[in-house]
Protein backbone atom coordinates (compact mmCIF):
# COMPACT_ATOMS: atom_id res chain seq x y z
CA UNK A 1 0.00 0.00 0.00
CA UNK A 2 1.12 3.54 -0.68
CA UNK A 3 -1.08 4.99 2.04
CA UNK A 4 -1.82 3.83 5.55
CA UNK A 5 -5.29 2.59 6.45
CA UNK A 6 -7.08 3.11 9.73
CA UNK A 7 -6.27 0.56 12.43
CA UNK A 8 -8.31 -2.62 12.11
CA UNK A 9 -10.10 -4.35 14.95
CA UNK A 10 -7.69 -6.82 16.53
CA UNK A 11 -8.53 -10.27 15.22
CA UNK A 12 -6.29 -13.24 15.98
CA UNK A 13 -4.46 -15.14 13.26
CA UNK A 14 -6.40 -18.22 14.33
CA UNK A 15 -9.74 -16.47 13.81
CA UNK A 16 -8.66 -15.12 10.43
CA UNK A 17 -7.69 -18.64 9.41
CA UNK A 18 -11.10 -19.91 10.52
CA UNK A 19 -12.87 -17.18 8.57
CA UNK A 20 -10.81 -18.08 5.51
CA UNK A 21 -11.87 -21.72 5.79
CA UNK A 22 -15.50 -20.64 5.98
CA UNK A 23 -15.05 -18.39 2.95
CA UNK A 24 -13.45 -21.28 1.09
CA UNK A 25 -16.28 -23.66 1.91
CA UNK A 26 -18.82 -21.07 0.78
CA UNK A 27 -16.99 -20.36 -2.48
CA UNK A 28 -16.68 -24.04 -3.35
CA UNK A 29 -20.34 -24.68 -2.51
CA UNK A 30 -21.43 -21.80 -4.72
CA UNK A 31 -19.16 -22.99 -7.50
CA UNK A 32 -20.74 -26.44 -7.45
CA UNK A 33 -24.13 -24.83 -8.03
CA UNK A 34 -22.79 -22.83 -10.97
CA UNK A 35 -21.43 -26.01 -12.52
CA UNK A 36 -24.83 -27.69 -12.14
CA UNK A 37 -26.69 -24.85 -13.90
CA UNK A 38 -24.14 -24.40 -16.67
CA UNK A 39 -25.91 -24.46 -20.04
CA UNK A 40 -29.29 -25.15 -18.42
CA UNK A 41 -30.61 -21.67 -17.64
CA UNK A 42 -34.31 -21.06 -18.15
CA UNK A 43 -34.85 -17.70 -16.41
CA UNK A 44 -32.64 -14.73 -17.33
CA UNK A 45 -33.87 -11.37 -16.10
CA UNK A 46 -32.65 -7.77 -16.07
CA UNK A 47 -32.39 -6.01 -12.71
CA UNK A 48 -33.27 -2.56 -14.05
CA UNK A 49 -30.15 -1.57 -15.99
CA UNK A 50 -29.21 -2.81 -19.47
CA UNK A 51 -26.84 -5.75 -19.15
CA UNK A 52 -27.33 -6.19 -15.38
CA UNK A 53 -28.64 -9.74 -15.38
CA UNK A 54 -29.75 -12.22 -12.76
CA UNK A 55 -30.53 -15.91 -13.25
CA UNK A 56 -31.66 -18.89 -11.25
CA UNK A 57 -27.99 -19.82 -10.97
CA UNK A 58 -27.18 -16.53 -9.17
CA UNK A 59 -30.01 -17.10 -6.72
CA UNK A 60 -29.30 -20.76 -6.08
CA UNK A 61 -25.57 -20.16 -5.59
CA UNK A 62 -26.28 -17.31 -3.20
CA UNK A 63 -28.63 -19.53 -1.19
CA UNK A 64 -25.94 -22.15 -0.55
CA UNK A 65 -23.32 -19.49 0.23
CA UNK A 66 -25.65 -17.89 2.77
CA UNK A 67 -26.35 -21.30 4.29
CA UNK A 68 -22.63 -21.89 4.87
CA UNK A 69 -22.11 -18.46 6.43
CA UNK A 70 -25.19 -18.70 8.64
CA UNK A 71 -24.19 -22.16 9.81
CA UNK A 72 -20.67 -21.22 10.84
CA UNK A 73 -21.03 -17.53 11.74
CA UNK A 74 -24.68 -16.81 12.51
CA UNK A 75 -23.95 -13.45 14.14
CA UNK A 76 -21.95 -12.00 11.24
CA UNK A 77 -23.86 -9.54 9.01
CA UNK A 78 -23.80 -10.07 5.25
CA UNK A 79 -24.07 -7.91 2.15
CA UNK A 80 -25.11 -10.13 -0.75
CA UNK A 81 -25.59 -9.00 -4.33
CA UNK A 82 -29.03 -10.57 -4.75
CA UNK A 83 -30.39 -10.51 -1.18
CA UNK A 84 -28.96 -7.18 -0.03
CA UNK A 85 -28.12 -6.50 3.61
CA UNK A 86 -28.71 -9.35 6.07
CA UNK A 87 -28.27 -8.76 9.79
CA UNK A 88 -27.26 -5.61 11.61
CA UNK A 89 -23.85 -3.99 11.23
CA UNK A 90 -24.28 -1.47 14.05
CA UNK A 91 -22.30 -3.39 16.67
CA UNK A 92 -20.20 -5.63 14.48
CA UNK A 93 -16.80 -4.92 12.90
CA UNK A 94 -17.50 -7.72 10.43
CA UNK A 95 -19.35 -7.69 7.13
CA UNK A 96 -19.32 -10.45 4.53
CA UNK A 97 -19.59 -9.12 0.97
CA UNK A 98 -20.54 -11.89 -1.43
CA UNK A 99 -21.11 -12.21 -5.15
CA UNK A 100 -22.51 -15.68 -5.90
CA UNK A 101 -21.92 -15.28 -9.63
CA UNK A 102 -19.47 -12.62 -10.71
CA UNK A 103 -19.70 -12.44 -14.49
CA UNK A 104 -23.37 -13.25 -14.95
CA UNK A 105 -23.43 -11.95 -18.52
CA UNK A 106 -20.53 -14.22 -19.41
CA UNK A 107 -22.29 -17.12 -17.73
CA UNK A 108 -25.57 -16.62 -19.58
CA UNK A 109 -23.70 -16.73 -22.91
CA UNK A 110 -21.74 -19.83 -21.80
CA UNK A 111 -18.53 -17.83 -21.92
CA UNK A 112 -16.52 -19.53 -19.15
CA UNK A 113 -15.19 -16.54 -17.26
CA UNK A 114 -17.17 -16.30 -14.02
CA UNK A 115 -16.54 -16.92 -10.34
CA UNK A 116 -17.93 -17.01 -6.83
CA UNK A 117 -16.45 -14.23 -4.71
CA UNK A 118 -16.56 -14.32 -0.90
CA UNK A 119 -14.98 -11.45 1.01
CA UNK A 120 -14.91 -10.49 4.67
CA UNK A 121 -14.60 -6.84 5.64
CA UNK A 122 -13.30 -5.93 9.07
CA UNK A 123 -14.03 -2.32 10.01
CA UNK A 124 -14.98 -1.77 6.39
CA UNK A 125 -11.74 -2.99 4.83
CA UNK A 126 -11.11 -6.32 3.02
CA UNK A 127 -9.39 -8.81 5.33
CA UNK A 128 -10.32 -12.28 4.01
CA UNK A 129 -11.12 -13.43 0.51
CA UNK A 130 -11.88 -16.60 -1.44
CA UNK A 131 -12.58 -16.60 -5.17
CA UNK A 132 -13.44 -19.82 -6.99
CA UNK A 133 -13.49 -20.16 -10.77
CA UNK A 134 -15.45 -23.39 -11.32
CA UNK A 135 -14.41 -23.68 -14.97
CA UNK A 136 -10.64 -23.63 -14.47
CA UNK A 137 -10.90 -25.08 -10.95
CA UNK A 138 -8.89 -22.10 -9.72
CA UNK A 139 -9.32 -21.43 -6.01
CA UNK A 140 -7.76 -18.15 -4.86
CA UNK A 141 -7.50 -17.51 -1.10
CA UNK A 142 -6.00 -14.85 1.13
CA UNK A 143 -6.21 -13.46 4.66
CA UNK A 144 -4.51 -10.45 6.18
CA UNK A 145 -0.94 -11.26 7.19
CA UNK A 146 -1.13 -14.81 5.83
CA UNK A 147 -0.24 -14.37 2.17
CA UNK A 148 -2.20 -15.34 -0.93
CA UNK A 149 -2.60 -18.72 -2.56
CA UNK A 150 -3.86 -20.33 -5.75
CA UNK A 151 -4.84 -23.98 -5.27
CA UNK A 152 -2.68 -24.24 -2.13
CA UNK A 153 0.39 -22.67 -3.77
CA UNK A 154 1.69 -19.26 -2.76
CA UNK A 155 1.30 -16.54 -5.36
CA UNK A 156 2.96 -13.19 -5.97
CA UNK A 157 2.27 -10.29 -8.28
CA UNK A 158 4.37 -9.88 -11.41
CA UNK A 159 7.74 -8.15 -11.63
CA UNK A 160 6.88 -6.18 -14.79
CA UNK A 161 8.68 -2.86 -14.29
CA UNK A 162 7.35 -0.70 -17.12
CA UNK A 163 3.90 0.24 -18.35
CA UNK A 164 5.06 -0.43 -21.92
CA UNK A 165 5.75 -4.06 -20.98
CA UNK A 166 2.52 -4.60 -19.06
CA UNK A 167 -0.72 -6.44 -19.75
CA UNK A 168 -3.68 -4.69 -18.12
CA UNK A 169 -7.34 -5.42 -17.58
CA UNK A 170 -10.37 -3.23 -17.04
CA UNK A 171 -14.15 -3.25 -17.36
CA UNK A 172 -17.11 -1.05 -18.24
CA UNK A 173 -19.91 -0.24 -15.81
CA UNK A 174 -23.58 -0.88 -16.52
CA UNK A 175 -24.18 2.87 -16.89
CA UNK A 176 -21.61 3.18 -19.68
CA UNK A 177 -24.42 3.86 -22.19
CA UNK A 178 -25.62 6.87 -20.21
CA UNK A 179 -22.50 8.89 -19.33
CA UNK A 180 -19.36 10.26 -20.93
CA UNK A 181 -17.20 9.15 -17.98
CA UNK A 182 -17.48 5.55 -19.11
CA UNK A 183 -13.83 4.35 -19.29
CA UNK A 184 -13.75 4.21 -23.09
CA UNK A 185 -11.06 6.90 -23.39
CA UNK A 186 -8.91 5.23 -20.73
CA UNK A 187 -9.20 1.87 -22.48
CA UNK A 188 -8.21 3.27 -25.88
CA UNK A 189 -5.34 5.36 -24.51
CA UNK A 190 -3.79 2.58 -22.44
CA UNK A 191 -4.13 0.08 -25.27
CA UNK A 192 -1.51 2.14 -27.10
CA UNK A 193 0.80 2.48 -24.09
CA UNK A 194 0.93 -1.19 -23.08
CA UNK A 195 1.17 -4.67 -24.57
CA UNK A 196 -2.59 -4.87 -24.33
CA UNK A 197 -5.72 -4.23 -22.27
CA UNK A 198 -8.15 -7.06 -21.64
CA UNK A 199 -11.81 -6.87 -20.63
CA UNK A 200 -12.71 -10.04 -18.75
CA UNK A 201 -16.15 -9.21 -17.43
CA UNK A 202 -15.61 -10.46 -13.86
CA UNK A 203 -13.85 -8.07 -11.47
CA UNK A 204 -13.02 -10.77 -8.93
CA UNK A 205 -11.08 -12.81 -11.50
CA UNK A 206 -9.38 -9.66 -12.81
CA UNK A 207 -8.07 -8.94 -9.32
CA UNK A 208 -7.10 -12.56 -8.74
CA UNK A 209 -5.11 -12.52 -11.98
CA UNK A 210 -3.23 -9.42 -10.85
CA UNK A 211 -2.50 -11.22 -7.58
CA UNK A 212 -0.99 -14.27 -9.30
CA UNK A 213 0.92 -12.32 -11.94
CA UNK A 214 -1.14 -13.23 -14.99
CA UNK A 215 -1.94 -9.52 -15.32
CA UNK A 216 0.09 -6.51 -14.21
CA UNK A 217 -2.62 -3.99 -13.41
CA UNK A 218 -6.36 -3.36 -13.22
CA UNK A 219 -8.55 -0.29 -12.99
CA UNK A 220 -12.31 0.15 -13.13
CA UNK A 221 -15.18 2.33 -11.96
CA UNK A 222 -18.84 1.65 -11.09
CA UNK A 223 -18.15 -1.40 -8.93
CA UNK A 224 -19.93 -2.67 -5.81
CA UNK A 225 -18.37 -3.92 -2.55
CA UNK A 226 -19.10 -7.56 -3.41
CA UNK A 227 -17.15 -7.14 -6.67
CA UNK A 228 -14.01 -6.04 -4.82
CA UNK A 229 -13.93 -7.36 -1.26
CA UNK A 230 -12.21 -10.69 -1.89
CA UNK A 231 -9.93 -9.54 -4.68
CA UNK A 232 -8.45 -6.59 -2.82
CA UNK A 233 -7.02 -8.72 -0.02
CA UNK A 234 -5.65 -11.15 -2.60
CA UNK A 235 -3.71 -8.43 -4.41
CA UNK A 236 -2.37 -6.88 -1.21
CA UNK A 237 -1.33 -10.21 0.30
CA UNK A 238 0.39 -11.15 -2.97
CA UNK A 239 2.57 -8.05 -2.67
CA UNK A 240 0.56 -5.74 -4.91
CA UNK A 241 -0.81 -2.26 -4.41
CA UNK A 242 -4.46 -1.14 -4.20
CA UNK A 243 -5.51 2.53 -4.11
CA UNK A 244 -7.87 5.04 -5.63
CA UNK A 245 -7.03 6.25 -9.14
CA UNK A 246 -4.97 9.14 -7.70
CA UNK A 247 -3.01 6.89 -5.29
CA UNK A 248 -4.92 8.08 -2.24
CA UNK A 249 -6.26 5.38 0.07
CA UNK A 250 -8.61 2.86 -1.48
CA UNK A 251 -12.27 3.49 -0.64
CA UNK A 252 -14.47 0.43 -1.10
CA UNK A 253 -17.61 2.57 -1.31
CA UNK A 254 -16.29 4.73 -4.16
CA UNK A 255 -16.68 1.95 -6.72
CA UNK A 256 -13.28 2.85 -8.22
CA UNK A 257 -10.09 0.88 -7.91
CA UNK A 258 -6.51 0.84 -9.13
CA UNK A 259 -4.72 -2.43 -8.41
CA UNK A 260 -1.27 -3.29 -9.74
CA UNK A 261 1.95 -5.17 -9.10
CA UNK A 262 3.20 -1.99 -7.41
CA UNK A 263 6.00 -1.35 -9.89
CA UNK A 264 3.74 0.29 -12.50
CA UNK A 265 1.33 1.79 -9.98
CA UNK A 266 2.44 5.42 -9.99
CA UNK A 267 2.79 5.73 -13.75
CA UNK A 268 -0.58 4.07 -14.35
CA UNK A 269 -2.16 6.42 -11.81
CA UNK A 270 -0.60 9.44 -13.54
CA UNK A 271 -1.87 8.33 -16.94
CA UNK A 272 -5.39 7.76 -15.64
CA UNK A 273 -5.43 11.22 -14.05
CA UNK A 274 -4.47 12.85 -17.36
CA UNK A 275 -7.05 11.15 -19.59
CA UNK A 276 -10.21 13.06 -20.43
CA UNK A 277 -13.47 11.48 -21.62
CA UNK A 278 -13.91 11.16 -25.38
CA UNK A 279 -15.36 14.50 -26.49
CA UNK A 280 -17.09 13.07 -29.54
CA UNK A 281 -18.87 10.36 -27.56
CA UNK A 282 -22.60 10.82 -27.06
CA UNK A 283 -24.45 8.29 -24.91
CA UNK A 284 -27.14 6.46 -26.85
CA UNK A 285 -29.96 4.13 -25.95
CA UNK A 286 -29.47 0.43 -26.55
CA UNK A 287 -31.50 -0.88 -29.46
CA UNK A 288 -34.17 -3.37 -28.47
Amino acid sequence: MLHEKAAMTDVSKQDLSRYLEVATEAALAGGAVLQNYWGKLEHIEQKGRPGDLVTEADKAAEAVVLDVLHRHLPDHPILAEESGAIGTTADSPFLWAIDPLDGTTNYTHQYPFSAVSIGLLIDGYPAVGAIFDPFRKDLFRAAKGQGAMLNRRSIRVSNTPKLADSLLVTGFAYDRHERVDNNYAEFCHLTHLTQGVRRGGAASIDLAYVACGRLDGYWERGLSPWDLAAGVVLVEEAGGCVTAYDETAFDLQSGRILATNGRIHTILSQVLEQIKPLEHFHPIAIAE
